[in-house]
């Protein structure tokens, strides 16, 4: 299995320079979506089988491919966003993408060698920080963990600020909503003061904001408790909400990023083993708003003024199933993270 591997095992390593150097070629987004879509195929493969979570017979899709070292969002994502960092530097600024060039993670960076080098050597740093975190048995998930850090270590590593320029509080968005740019702010003598880039970036601004969030939370942790509850599968939700942002990919601005809305609803809904299914759907919602409203906090705090991608929806992963793991841990649930994989 793939937690037992190893921090140094040369096929791991190798599978997940490549799957970094391929999240970077494609884009990080993209990356995540083909993510998803395997990942649907291993759940759908265990679901039909009756293989049990964590079992080997259960993993091989999904811990190996999907949520492993070839396609893992720690690995493949990581590395797109890593390689987005790294030609962003660069890059000249383009009218029809209004933030900083780093922050874009649809558009496909395509065969360069360099930006390759950089994504492989982030996959395999992703590899290293989530083996490490679920070695340690951290009460978090240990993938989106390992995303979080190599966001930020990403941003230093480039030689970007690790939280960007405040021109007003650290949590105003008016700025964006008044469409104020980045001219608009004082003294500035780089190369984005001949640029229209916005003074203030929105973490997907189709749903940014606090209500919508918080909707967008409670319908997704909805659909995302009931699909474990009927399959068992903690990963199945999250794959499917992983698979749909191909629809982002291919230019539907409008539509939502919500896998990390499905996989917390999942996770806490797996932990009331045996409970009605009205208290598990309640305690779904209840994670996918509170997961929703994470990450706008995140977002607000080290996106929406920053000049890279440190991810949101990883963070609010993150807090989520620390807390999922607090309550087990006081007895509110009755077992706690993902099975190890």
């Amino acid at each position: 299995m793939v937690a037992d591997a190893g921090l140094f095992a040369l096929d791991v390593l190798l599978v997940a320079f490549a799957g970094g150097a391929i999240g970077a070629t494609v884009g990080a987004r993209a990356a995540l979506s083909l993510a998803g879509l395997t990942i649907v195929v291993g759940e759908v493969g265990n679901f039909l089988t009756g293989a049990a979570t964590g079992s080997p017979a259960g993993t091989t899709i999904t811990a190996l491919i999907g949520y492993g070292p070839a396609l893992g969002p720690h690995v493949a994502f990581a590395g797109g966003v890593a390689a987005a960092a790294y030609v962003g530097r660069a890059q000249a600024p383009e009218p029809s993408f209004s933030y900083h060039r780093a922050k874009d993670l649809s558009t496909a960076i395509g065969v360069r060698p360099d930006a390759m080098l950089a994504g492989g050597a982030f996959g395999v740093l992703g590899y290293w920080i989530a083996t490490l975190a679920r070695t340690a048995a951290l009460p978090v998930e240990p993938v989106m963990f390992s995303v979080v850090l190599t966001g930020l270590l990403a941003r230093v590593a480039f030689g970007y600020p690790l939280f960007g320029s405040l021109a007003t509080g650290l949590l105003d968005m008016t700025p964006y909503e008044r469409g104020e740019i980045r001219t608009a702010l004082a003294d500035r003598t780089d190369d984005e003061s001949e640029t229209t880039r916005l003074a203030v970036e929105p973490w997907t601004p189709q749903q940014y904001g606090w209500q919508r969030q918080a909707v967008l939370g409670l319908v997704v942790g909805l659909f995302g408790a009931y699909v474990a509850h009927v399959t068992a599968s903690y990963y199945l939700a999250f794959g499917i909400a992983a698979a749909s942002l191909l629809f982002l990919v291919a230019g539907q601005e409008q539509f939502p990023v919500t896998h990390h809305l499905a996989l917390p609803a999942s996770i806490a809904a797996l932990s009331l083993p045996g409970a009605d299914p009205e208290l598990v759907l309640l305690v779904g919602a209840v994670f996918g708003v509170i997961s929703g409203l994470t990450a706008e906090f995140a977002q607000r705090v080290l996106y929406a003024h920053a000049d890279t991608h440190v991810d949101p929806p990883a963070i609010a992963i993150v807090v989520t199933t620390l807390a999922i793991g607090l309550l087990t841990g006081i007895g509110v649930f009755e077992q706690g993270l993902i099975p190890p994989l």
